[in-house]
């Protein structure tokens, strides 16, 4: 009798663990509901209920309450990090715990380089390119007062980076960079805005280091004579248009950045300069020139003088 009691009991207790067992890998599969390429957004200080309430919601996770235990075994003692979390595949919710504990977060980083004299809107373009529901009209709202100050270079940013982000990663990087030529600037005796509206134009208007130092030459020592800089980049900024050459129509055009009919720099910078145009700025070459014009192949030809710049526009543009 004895031992059939103790059959029974271990029976019994072999249909429970059983029970349990089969219980656990049924809660803690991934759910039928799955959708492939769900996001879901952790901020700081969720709580652990309101975490698995949501990922149960989006189909993520089958059990809260399963969740919450795998958690707990998988180290998330104190909860899991904050982050946006990507989820490609169905997952069982010890493996999703975990991710979460850990925060492998699973976005890609994509690969983004801001070509040197970029605009900003030019750079919400690239960025809708690369990053198919990015915000761009947004970027372009919030980064319009930051023109010249973005530091063009080679981002990698998450796929579902906000333009507020890349705003934040773009300036902060231009303030990273600006620091190594704190000395130059405060030598030059110039504000930093000027120096980034003529780094803007020497980006625009000349192809190497040697011709942005001749030019910016050439430009400050308009500035100093209250000649008016004249420069075809400024016009083409403000007409938005593709690059070609400027006609004396649009030369006549109203807008503060028209470096024709306004003396001085213009309003704000007309692109993102490297670091080199930057360094052009602050390191001008002096000569004897005036003038200067590119001809269609964008050889830089220079003149002393208003006759000899005539005379390089019938030689080299005509």
């Amino acid at each position: 009798m004895q031992t059939t009691t103790k059959s029974f009991l271990l029976r019994l207790l072999s249909i429970f663990i059983i029970t349990i067992c089969l219980f656990v890998i049924i809660a803690t599969k991934p759910s039928a509901k799955f959708q492939s390429g769900t996001i879901v957004h952790i901020s700081k200080n969720t709580s652990i209920k309101e975490i698995s309430n949501n990922l149960y919601k989006k189909d993520i996770i089958k059990s809260p309450l399963f969740f919450k235990i795998s958690v707990f075994l998988t180290g998330g003692r104190s909860g899991v990090l904050a982050g946006d979390y990507l989820f490609h595949k169905p997952q069982n919710t010890i493996a999703i715990a975990y991710r979460m504990v850990n925060g492998v977060q699973g976005l890609n980083r994509i690969k983004i380089t801001v070509p040197e004299g970029y605009t900003v809107h030019e750079v919400a373009y690239l960025l809708l390119k690369k990053i198919p529901n990015f915000n761009a009209p947004y970027f372009v709202k919030i980064a319009i007062n930051e023109e010249g100050y973005l530091f063009p270079d080679t981002y990698y940013f998450l796929q579902n980076v906000t333009a507020s982000e890349v705003l934040r990663t773009m300036r902060g990087n231009f303030d990273v960079k600006i620091k190594t030529l704190n000395k130059k600037i405060v030598d030059s005796g110039r504000p930093l805005s000027d120096i980034i509206k003529m780094a803007s134009l020497l980006e625009e208007e000349a192809r190497t280091d040697e011709s942005k130092k001749i030019i910016a030459g050439i430009l400050w020592k308009r500035l100093s004579l209250d000649m008016p800089l004249q420069v075809d980049a400024t016009i083409l900024y403000f007409t938005n248009r593709e690059p070609r050459f400027v006609t004396f129509d649009d030369t006549k055009l109203d807008s503060p950045y028209n470096t024709y009919t306004n003396k001085g720099l213009p309003v704000g910078p007309i692109s993102n300069p490297g670091l080199n145009s930057i360094i052009s700025a602050l390191e001008p070459l002096k000569t004897s020139y005036l003038y200067y014009l590119s001809d269609k192949k964008g050889e830089m030809h220079y003149a002393d003088t208003f006759d000899g710049h005539k005379s390089n526009r019938i030689k080299y543009l005509n």
